[in-house]
């Protein structure tokens, strides 16, 4: 199969970028992996890290693997501006997009034939070299890869398929002299220009079983699961935003948190209601630590009363954390 039949199957099964790389170790990203994992950078985090000898072997993940194709979802909507007792939550759980990329990437998979794998969102593949190598778009200095269309408002996956298809060339672009990202970094978790300190970035401490630093939760004001500001000053996404033209979220998705639901809701409801969401145990309990920290950061006096209640709760972890924010508080 030639480029222009794979990118045509693509755009037809509304995907928004593909290209494809022949199947192949990435040794450089794998080396990568082990010399962070070594020097702590990665904190706790498992994911594509574990197992960097399965993550970075495309190769391993089919019998007869000849290709890669990587795809491509943007997800980029406008949302309303936060409002008082609100925190913010990441674009990329405003919507299902990874089901979406899925299940286009399986039907396209059909659609070439041949023997394939579809891998989104799993921790057998790094699905940012895929994109890189498929010429998708570019490691940006926030590590995340940029997409010319789309930036990084993107979600990735690869089909990993035993028919031979024409490579696509990776792009020969970069970041340049820009470094909004980690200017605009409140941890300076992008110091290290294109490499992550998870130990420092505040996504990372909204979905860690840990303490969060008290160094870094002043900077939790208007934050309580995920973090998007290294995206929001990138001027590759001006595109995505562009092109979004005004299209608002549907009617019942939720694009803020309120804060005071987080702090007093029962532990089966928030469990429910926020099973998409990504805290350990799924236990709930990380979501009121997360929700007392930006109280406090935000200085939402309001909710003193509930912050209060969980200062003098059972739970040592929540109590804490509430005990700081009434600090702040006052």
């Amino acid at each position: 199969m030639d480029a222009h039949e794979l990118q045509r199957l693509a755009i037809s099964l509304g995907l928004d970028a593909v290209g494809a790389a022949p199947v192949g170790p990435y040794e450089r990203t794998e080396a990568e992996i082990v010399e962070r994992r070594d020097r702590g950078l990665f904190a706790d985090m498992s994911f594509t890290m574990a197992r960097p000898e399965v993550s970075c072997h495309p190769e391993l993940l089919l019998p007869g693997a000849r290709t890669v194709v990587a795809g491509a979802l943007g997800y980029y909507i406008e949302g309303a501006p936060l409002s008082r007792g609100q925190a913010a939550l990441p674009r990329y759980t405003w919507t299902d997009a990874y089901s979406r990329l899925r299940a286009a990437l399986e039907e396209l998979g059909r659609r070439i034939g041949g023997q394939s794998r579809v891998v989104v969102d799993e921790n057998d593949h790094v699905d940012r070299e895929a994109a890189a190598r498929a010429g998708l778009g570019f490691y940006g200095k926030n590590t995340l890869i940029i997409t010319p269309e789309h930036g990084s408002w993107v979600v990735l996956g690869a089909l990993v398929t035993d028919v031979e298809i024409e490579p696509t060339a990776p792009l020969e672009l970069d970041c340049g002299d820009c470094s909004l990202c980690v200017d605009a970094c409140p941890t300076d978790a992008l110091d290290e220009l294109g490499v992550l300190d998870a130990n420092r970035c505040l996504s990372y401490w909204t979905q860690s079983r840990k303490a969060i630093p008290e160094e870094y939760r002043d900077e939790f004001a208007g934050q309580a699961y995920g973090c998007d500001i290294c995206q929001d000053v990138c001027p590759w996404n001006r595109a995505a935003e562009k092109r979004a033209n005004g299209e608002q979220p549907d009617d019942g998705v939720e694009t803020h948190i309120d804060l005071l639901a987080w702090l007093t809701e029962r532990d089966d409801v928030l469990r429910t209601q926020y099973e998409r969401l990504y805290f350990p145990r799924n236990d709930p309990r990380f979501l009121r630590r997360n929700a007392v920290v930006a109280a406090g950061a935000g200085r939402e006096h309001e909710l003193k009363p509930a912050i209060e209640a969980l200062a003098v709760g059972d739970d040592e972890l929540v109590a804490e954390h509430a005990l700081w924010a009434l600090e702040r508080l006052e």
